[in-house]
């Protein structure tokens, strides 16, 4: 039997739901979990000796379990006769002092600071189906009869899916009135598996609205709860919006995930954040080969280690189906880690995603399998940022040391607007001192781009047998080809072109870039340094008899990066 309206209008009419449970009879019917999933939360807002009414009851089991706990002072409405006598005839004998009523919630004829609790489950995403003109009207009606009845310091409890029309209505209610809100997500409503058919995997949300008088210039709390315990206070009403939306997109990947393969449509990505930070802390892409068995489906998690994730392997969807062919599982979630994050060891970052990498599992995987972590060698690398710097053509950046392959070191420039592009790299070499401690050096002859060497070729080419050639290179970054052409071409000489002063700095101090009387920079615009040059007759990349041998894509690619 199909117990689900054929249009989700229906969900806010009277005849539905009568015909609803007409159809579902005695049997219960929990679209948000039931007492066992919703009791962690609802006991620490409801208080035994609190005087609750519950409106738009149903057929839910949930005042009675509160009962049976000790929640005697309970009343509940409902707009359907038919569920309210179906409620009383189950409760009436067992539950002596439980009260059910029929009546509509929108227009209530209890007194005013009757109750210190209104709980709804599930109510408030009946009532509003869409965001018209008639169910705002509604809602309004609703939400002004909870603020009559609830008395000073009463509370307004919605479990609710939380559809963003719905969320933005709670929003510019409650907390206009000068009332408390605050928004926690009920994990353990949401565990139900969505082939079940009770749930659809999207994640349970507890609203908890506490009445306050309005005082002037006083401004809305406003809260979050939506990992674990850590309640975090936000300063808008869009900040709310943006972490619930955040978290029902992921849950709707994970949903996906949960049902079937991807094989053939790519890969799925999502962030994982720490509750209150901005920035992620992991970013994990997750991808399928075609499943050839049913069940016992081989899954495994990749932990990428720092440093290395813009290598090939890690960076492209081609690499990283490279390493699911190669590692030989199902599904396989890739695993980066960020800057500006501390990881104590690849334990610590394994226990701490255990619980996240369970929710991208393949259907049909054994729920008690344990899921391998795999890495390249046994930590999660090094990463360490020597210099924090901000320029105003290419905005904030750092520089950084990284561990490579082979535990080489490398210095690198990134432009933290496109992290996911080195920009200069140069590799360190340690050298013994005095004192003991080994002195980091860059390494003249490591060229770290596969361009780099060409235009080093077409360099040998110009000023073949030590013949002496002058050279402008355009862009100059960290310097780490201008500096290896003035240490490997001794009769070369370098005019090197930036629009940005900062790399000169950086340069200078961090990759070891020396000016003299061979190397020269010029912070100029490149364009207007070859438009210049070509109107003095000077001629521009050139191959024979050359005034400037110049590289014009390595311009476009320090000015323009994208």
């Amino acid at each position: 039997m199909n117990l689900l309206p054929k249009t989700h209008e229906d969900f806010g009419e009277k005849e539905y739901w009568n015909a609803f449970f007409r159809k579902r009879g005695s049997k219960a019917f929990e679209w948000y979990g039931e007492y066992p999933e919703l009791c962690g939360l609802l006991h620490k807002y409801i208080k035994p000796k609190d005087v609750i009414l519950m409106v738009g009851c149903g057929n839910s089991t949930l005042s009675a379990d509160l009962y049976d706990v000790g929640y005697r002072c309970i009343t509940n409405i409902d707009i359907s006769h038919v569920v309210i006598r179906q409620m009383q005839d189950a409760h009436g004998k067992d539950r002596p002092n439980m009260v059910y009523q029929q009546m509509d919630a929108l227009n209530m004829t209890f007194s005013d600071c009757q109750f210190s609790v209104v709980l709804d489950k599930g109510t408030l995403d009946a009532l509003m189906p869409d965001d018209s003109e008639d169910v705002r009207r509604k809602t309004d009606k609703f939400f002004n009869e909870i603020d009559r009845v609830l008395r000073v310091g009463g509370r307004y409890i919605c479990i609710s899916l939380l559809q963003e029309h719905i969320l933005a209505t709670l929003l510019e209610f409650f907390p206009t009135a000068g009332w408390m809100f605050r928004v926690c997500r009920c994990i353990e409503a949401e565990q139900k598996s969505p082939q079940s058919g009770d749930g659809a995997g999207l994640p349970v949300f507890i609203i908890v609205c506490t009445k306050f008088r309005k005082l002037p210039s006083v401004q809305p709390v406003l809260e979050v709860c939506l990992a674990g315990e850590h309640i975090q206070r936000v300063a808008s009403s869009a900040e709310v919006m943006s972490s619930v939306k955040s978290l029902q997109q992921s849950s709707m990947v994970c949903a996906k995930l949960k049902r079937g393969s991807v094989a053939g449509c790519g890969e799925i990505f999502l962030d994982l954040f720490h509750p209150g930070e901005t920035t992620p802390r992991y970013t994990v892409h997750v991808l399928d080969q075609p499943y050839a068995r049913e069940s016992g489906r081989r899954f495994a998690a990749f932990i990428v280690p720092q440093g290395r994730e813009t290598e090939w392997l890690f960076a492209t969807p081609e690499g990283r189906s490279t390493l699911l062919k190669s590692a030989g599982f199902d599904r396989l979630a890739v695993v980066t880690l960020h800057r500006d994050q501390i990881y104590k060891g690849l334990d610590a970052v394994q226990e701490e995603l255990t619980d996240s990498i369970l929710h991208l599992a393949p259907p049909g995987l054994d729920q008690n399998t344990q899921i391998p972590f795999l890495s390249v060698g046994s930590d999660v690398g090094r990463r360490e940022i020597c210099y924090r710097g901000h320029s105003q053509i290419s905005g904030d950046f750092i520089v950084e040391e990284v561990e490579g392959d082979g535990r080489q070191l490398f210095r690198r420039l990134i432009f933290l607007n496109n992290q996911g592009v080195i920009q200069s790299e140069a590799r360190l070499k340690l050298l013994k001192s005095r004192k003991g401690k080994p002195k980091k050096v860059v390494d003249t002859g490591y060229l770290a781009c596969e361009h780099h060497t060409y235009m080093t070729v077409g360099v040998a080419l110009a000023a073949p047998d030590g013949i002496e050639c002058n050279v402008a290179v355009i862009g100059l970054g960290g310097g780490g080809l201008c500096t290896f052409l003035q240490h490997c071409f001794q009769k070369v000489r370098i005019t090197a072109v930036d629009i940005d002063p900062a790399m000169l700095e950086v340069a200078t101090e961090y990759f070891n870039l020396v000016q003299d009387e061979r190397l020269d920079v010029y912070i100029r615009d490149g364009v207007q340094f070859i438009q210049q040059a070509a109107e003095k007759g000077l001629r521009i990349y050139s191959t024979l008899e050359p005034q400037f041998k110049v590289f014009p894509h390595l311009m476009f690619s320090f000015i323009d990066p994208k």
